[in-house]
């Protein structure tokens, strides 16, 4: 897949975990293979480069990067500020207040964009600051009325976090690129209208103070229960790309309804349907890099995690190979999108 988006200009990535790099050498052959980006699916997250205060363990990422260098692949990072995967040790220091939540942001920043400062040249700074309206999968509590998520930062740091953060990162690597990263921005729903607003709000009030700020990532988790329509969606990375700012796709998968209904072939048909539709609008409003969050379906997050996995017995059929690592429909929707083709 990376060949086929190269030779448009374009790149295709996945994540990946260390311990799958080192651990399961089909899933190493087929990401060496296959991927012309990486993002560690945990690795760089608060919570496993900083567990405890003070104390910095990076030898999970040191290890996929070196993985990434010896295959020349390039790495993003995600995430250094967000509301989840933070230790316990920094959830009670955010809440003591702005001074203590500024001395935490800080030192975070300062070792591991040194760590990282030759290797990785994008991270997603702010990751999923937008606040989920009534109505989404997981709408924010009935007293907040502002477009920011609820999170320890904005209650440490009030609603000007997401440009501290860009700041600080700008501050201490002046040619990184900074990225903001959310979701539930795809589908072609009131929620998802209502957040593509709330974003393009956040982005426009950032650049009005000349906050520093490269790119935005649209997480891409799709749904098939939700609608989607390409125009609209398209038209939404436009306006994006009318900001000066870089859209990139980064964490495409896609969920089934459940139960799911068909054979495998029928299933894989309607999922490649959507992600070339998908896909197609992104580059097609101006996107140039998509990744898939993982790469096959055995090591998925969609089996891994109870609150979204199928019932016992059953896998989300979406990425681009199966459980048996074979190719399915995703994977050539996603290049007939990269080549600018029909979905066939």
């Amino acid at each position: 897949m990376a060949e086929i988006a190269a030779g448009r200009g374009l790149t295709y990535g996945c994540a990946v975990t260390a311990k799958l790099l080192e651990e399961e050498p089909q899933f190493a052959a087929l990401v060496a293979q296959e991927a012309g980006l990486l993002v560690p699916e945990y690795e760089a997250k608060f919570a496993a480069l900083q567990p405890e205060e003070g104390r910095f363990d990076t030898a999970p990422l040191d290890a996929l990067l070196r993985w990434a260098e010896h295959f020349r692949k390039p790495v993003r990072g995600h995430a250094l500020v967000w509301h989840d995967a933070l230790p316990g040790w920094t959830r009670a220091a955010l809440a003591e207040g702005r001074t203590r939540a500024m001395g935490v942001l800080e030192r975070h920043f300062d070792h591991v964009l040194a760590h990282t400062r030759l290797r990785i040249r994008d991270w997603d700074v702010v990751n999923e600051p937008v606040a989920n309206p009534p109505g989404s999968d997981v709408p924010e509590p009935a007293g907040n009325s502002g477009d920011l998520r609820d999170t320890p930062w904005l209650r440490a740091l009030g609603p000007d976090y997401v440009a501290i953060a860009l700041r600080a990162a700008r501050q201490r690597d002046p040619t990184l690129r900074l990225t903001l990263n959310d979701y539930g921005v795809e589908a072609d729903t009131p929620p998802a209208e209502e957040k593509r607003q709330r974003l393009l709000r956040l982005l426009r009030g950032l650049r009005a103070r000349n906050v520093p700020l490269d790119a935005v990532g649209i997480q891409g988790h799709l749904q098939m229960r939700e609608p989607f329509r390409a125009e609209v969606f398209r038209d939404f990375v436009r306006q994006i790309r009318a900001l000066d700012l870089q859209v990139l796709i980064t964490e495409l998968d896609v969920r089934e309804v459940r139960p799911p209904s068909g054979d495998f072939p029928a299933r894989d048909s309607q999922v490649a349907l959507r992600v070339h539709a998908f896909a197609s609008a992104a580059f097609e409003g101006g996107a140039r890099t998509l990744l898939t969050w993982g790469i096959s379906d055995r090591w998925s997050w969609l089996y891994r995690e109870q609150a979204v996995a199928l019932d016992p017995g059953d896998v989300h059929r979406g990425l681009p190979y199966d459980w048996e690592l074979n190719r399915k429909q995703m994977w050539r929707a996603l290049a007939r999108a990269y080549l600018g083709q029909g979905v066939g």
